[in-house]
């Protein structure tokens, strides 16, 4: 890869790196306040609050919820400074993680359209008879509105990274 070209790609790939840990930098931020309008929300509907722990869910950033994206940053990042550094794994790497990174968007962007329905389904495979009375919509409006009103425009800012800067890369990628 010439050396602009390798620049555009790497600067994409970092792009998409700081993209894919935004949403868990927020969730660790202010998952705490989520569950706790989470917690008020169940309240209100007459559900025991401690379902949420006694079935493991979390509005925090833990679990898969922070190793996937990492996962996804780091990869975006080594195949960035190979891509820098002119080594040829750069390129296959850059075909790898960026090829992912766009398709796990466009999975994490399905199940953000369809939360609601998603959640649903999540609370039935659990089998707890008393998430299953949990007024879905309600509660996820509830958690949602404990994040920072600019939540939905980073959501969409790194949506479109992610997207732009994946197809970007995967583009200089092509042209080497």
């Amino acid at each position: 890869m010439n050396t602009t070209l390798a620049a555009f790609a790497a600067t994409a790939q970092i792009l998409v790196a700081a993209a894919f840990v935004s949403i868990p930098v927020l969730r660790h931020r202010f998952g705490a306040v989520a569950k706790a309008a989470a917690v008020a929300e169940l309240r209100r509907q007459d559900v025991r609050p401690e379902v949420l722990e006694e079935n493991r869910l979390r509005f925090d950033a833990s679990g898969h919820e922070w190793w996937a994206p990492g996962a996804f940053a780091a990869g975006s990042l080594a195949a960035a400074v190979l891509n820098l550094a002119g080594s040829p794994w750069g390129t296959t790497l850059t075909w790898v993680f960026s090829s992912i990174a766009f398709l796990a968007n466009i999975a994490i962007l399905q199940s953000q359209l369809g939360a609601v329905s998603s959640v649903r389904a999540a609370f039935r495979r659990k089998g707890d008879p008393e998430l299953l009375r949990v007024d879905v919509p309600a509660f996820l409006t509830a958690a949602e509105g404990a994040f920072p009103a600019w939540t939905r425009v980073l959501q969409n800012v790194r949506h479109t990274v992610v997207f732009a800067g994946s197809a970007l890369a995967l583009t200089f990628a092509a042209l080497v």
